[in-house]
């Protein structure tokens, strides 16, 4: 009888698990050595990442150095002080250098926050909304965007929107249709303060505030932030105790610009700064009420899943507490007839957030 044998591939082959001649099992030199190329490596691709990354925010670089020192700057007429200005590509522009179409468009204007700059409005992740270039492509606005010193006093800044918004205005009257204001954070209080100034008594009404439909403002520390609050305390307690140093940290903490002092107790006008009594706990603050006529909406952003507690309250959205930024405002019961108030909270948001969140777009999309 033949006896027969295996197909030649299921034959065991003592030889399989063996590397060919030519190739040298991986040894632990080779790893090491590997392993030495990856780190030599981590230095070059490291700085590579830096580079990219600051590349990618050199846009920032001018905009948080005056939030820190802006007042400083333009105190001594220092070319890195920012003025405000409407801005495209990336530059000033003059008012009356603004192609604007000839036919009235709803105009939309936006400002950013302490230490922030136009660009937050219109680039980011490709995953998330920019609101300026959406709302301009989505709901047919025109979408215009202003860049300030974040330094400087929140009523400097307040008198210098209101000087801009009337200057658009005479210039571009036949241009704009209805105007909308849009601010995040400092923004917020900034746009309070220029319709404080547009509408002061003993002048001439801007011509800007009778075309001012509505005023969206998304995290605004509208009584003041607790950081700041806080900051501002711890200052006054190291002066107290009056040892070197202890006066040392004081002054230095003292140095943060007149805009972050003003957050202290959102201060909109000149005359609450300049009091005798601005540094002390419970300094006077004047009441700044809204425009009659003037929708205004009140975004808010939470951390917390659920709102109303009293850590909602005082922490809000990370940055600026949920009280705060409802305001004693725009949470009084009996506002002036003629005063609108919408008020809406963003669970689980944080304070930046607010900038490029899905349901907030869709939140202005509708109400824009």
């Amino acid at each position: 009888m033949t006896e027969k044998l295996p197909p030649e591939s299921s034959v065991p082959n003592p030889d399989a698990d063996s590397p060919p001649p030519d190739q040298e099992p991986s040894s632990r030199w080779q790893r090491a050595r590997a392993a030495m190329r990856r780190a030599a490596a981590l230095p070059v691709t490291g700085l590579d990442f830096l580079y990219r990354t600051g590349q990618a925010y050199r846009h920032f670089t001018l905009p948080v150095l005056n939030g820190a020192i802006g007042d400083q700057l333009a105190e001594r007429q220092d070319r890195r002080a920012i003025q405000m200005s409407f801005r495209q590509h990336g530059a000033d522009v003059d008012v009356a250098d603004l192609r604007l179409s000839s036919e009235p468009q709803k105009t939309v204007v936006f400002l950013h926050g302490l230490m922030g700059d136009e660009m937050i409005w219109q680039s980011g992740a490709a995953d998330t909304p920019r609101y300026g270039p959406l709302l301009q492509k989505e709901a047919g606005v025109r979408s215009l965007y202003v860049r300030y010193n974040s330094g400087l006093h929140i009523s400097e800044n307040g008198q210098l929107l209101n000087t801009l918004l009337t200057k658009l205005f005479k210039i571009h009257a036949a241009a704009i249709g209805e105007l909308v204001l849009v601010g995040h954070s400092m923004g917020g209080l900034v746009i309070r303060s220029a319709g404080y100034y547009g509408t002061r008594k003993g002048q001439e009404q801007a011509p800007w505030v009778k075309h001012l439909k509505s005023v969206f403002m998304l995290g605004v520390p509208n009584d003041g932030s607790f950081l700041e609050q806080n900051s501002h305390l711890t200052s006054v307690l190291l002066r107290k105790i009056n040892v070197a140093p202890t006066r040392f940290l004081s002054k230095a903490m003292d140095q943060r610009s007149n805009g972050i002092k003003d957050l202290r107790h959102a201060w909109l006008v000149d005359e609450d700064w300049q009091n005798p009594r601005a540094n002390d706990i419970f300094a006077p603050r004047t009441v700044v009420p809204p425009l009659p006529g003037v929708h205004y909406h009140v975004l808010v952003g939470s951390l917390l899943k659920t709102m109303g507690s009293a850590l909602d309250h005082y922490f809000g959205d990370g940055l600026v507490g949920g009280g705060s930024a409802i305001g004693r405002t725009f949470g009084d019961p009996a506002l002036p007839a003629g005063t609108i108030v919408t008020t809406s909270v963003f669970a689980q948001q944080s304070h930046i957030g607010l900038l490029s969140n899905p349901e907030v777009y869709q939140y202005l999309r509708a109400h824009v």
